[in-house]
């Protein structure tokens, strides 16, 4: 779940976990009292850094970050990202969530909300405290509306400022918890929000339903949260579907692409140039890999051809010499995607 990204953040601010050099070995579960805590991958992911334990999404290494937090310190981050409390955004009808009172938290319980499992928050509150997260460590007041304007003149009748409630977690934090994000994206469970040439952070996450108290069963909502540019972020974006029908239901799988859509989106809205200073993608076996398109612009169309052979061809003119292509030579783009040729004689 998203929820693991403040687990996260209280850790390293506290100091309890270095990302790089602490290790832990998933079996695939971990045994708290009488509870065994499941990893989503079956057999588990055997031996990881915690950078890689944060990649890879693993509730058990979650819990034992959680186990080394305490509850005391953990459900201080927790309240003080915001969670439990209304954020009196703008809107009718906010809720607080539900967490778990301190009280009556227990071994179990503080392994359960290490990793999201047994609470209950809303969606402004985790964009709210992404934001925290990333933006340098400062929870500020969330507003739906930014100005209102005088509809003859344009003029500014009343304009929401920007307001800060607190410091959360350190500026150095921040930025150890965006690289960890950016990360997810580029080679853990988040790589289908992965974008060539731009920096996306972000975290998946998979959260069983309850009804009248019970965990239903292959009842899900998939989620993808996340932002960019990873390193100086303009726009955070969360993105849930509720039971999605048809397929594995992973937040990666399912809200990672459409996430990485709406970021195409804002790419072009906020005119973010591509770099080449990012992470690169760790590719799986199964996964379309990003490749430079050739030049072929002079080209007969049979070398042509062989040339772009990883591409899908669309032809216009008539003719067998290659004229014009788009996109130009040399850039990046997803093996199978379009190349559009002009022909001539």
């Amino acid at each position: 779940m998203t929820f693991k990204i403040i687990t996260l953040a209280a850790s390293i601010e506290e100091n309890i976990v270095n990302l790089f050099e602490d290790e832990y070995y998933d079996t695939g579960s971990i045994q708290v009292e009488n509870a065994r805590l499941r990893c989503w991958k079956a057999g588990g992911h055997g031996h990881q850094t915690f950078l890689n334990v944060v990649e890879n999404s693993c509730n058990p290494g979650f819990v034992v970050l959680g186990q080394k937090l305490g509850k005391e310190k953990l459900f201080k981050y927790i309240n003080s990202f915001g969670f439990g409390n209304k954020t009196n955004i703008d809107l009718n009808g906010e809720g607080s969530g539900i967490l778990f009172k301190l009280d009556k938290v227990g071994p179990v319980e503080l392994a359960t909300t290490s990793f999201g499992q047994g609470v209950s928050v809303t969606p402004i509150q985790q964009v709210t405290a992404i934001s925290a997260a990333i933006n340098g460590g400062t929870l500020l007041k969330p507003y739906v509306v930014k100005r209102f304007l005088e509809p003859e003149v344009n003029s500014v009748v009343k304009e929401f400022k920007s307001i800060e409630i607190r410091r959360v977690i350190s500026e150095d934090t921040s930025n150890l918890v965006r690289f960890a994000l950016e990360s997810v994206v580029a080679n853990g469970t988040g790589r289908p929000a992965f974008i060539d040439g731009y920096r996306v952070g972000g975290k998946t996450g998979t959260a069983q339903k309850v009804k009248d108290g019970i965990y239903m069963i292959g009842n899900y909502i998939v989620s993808f949260i996340g932002f960019m540019p990873a390193d100086s972020p303009k726009i955070a974006l969360y993105v849930a579907i509720d039971n999605p029908k048809g397929v594995v239901q992973y937040g990666g799988t399912v809200a990672g692409p459409i996430a990485r859509n709406i970021f195409k989106d804002v790419i072009n809205a906020l005119n973010i140039e591509k770099r080449a200073d990012g992470m690169e993608k760790e590719y799986m076996f199964y996964d379309k890999k990003y490749i430079e398109v050739p030049e072929v612009i002079g080209m007969n169309l049979k070398d042509a051809k062989e040339k772009l052979k990883n591409f899908e061809i669309q032809y216009s003119g008539v003719g067998s010499i290659i004229l014009e292509q788009s996109p130009n030579g040399g850039e990046r783009l997803l093996e199978g995607s379009k190349v559009r040729v002009l022909l001539s004689d």
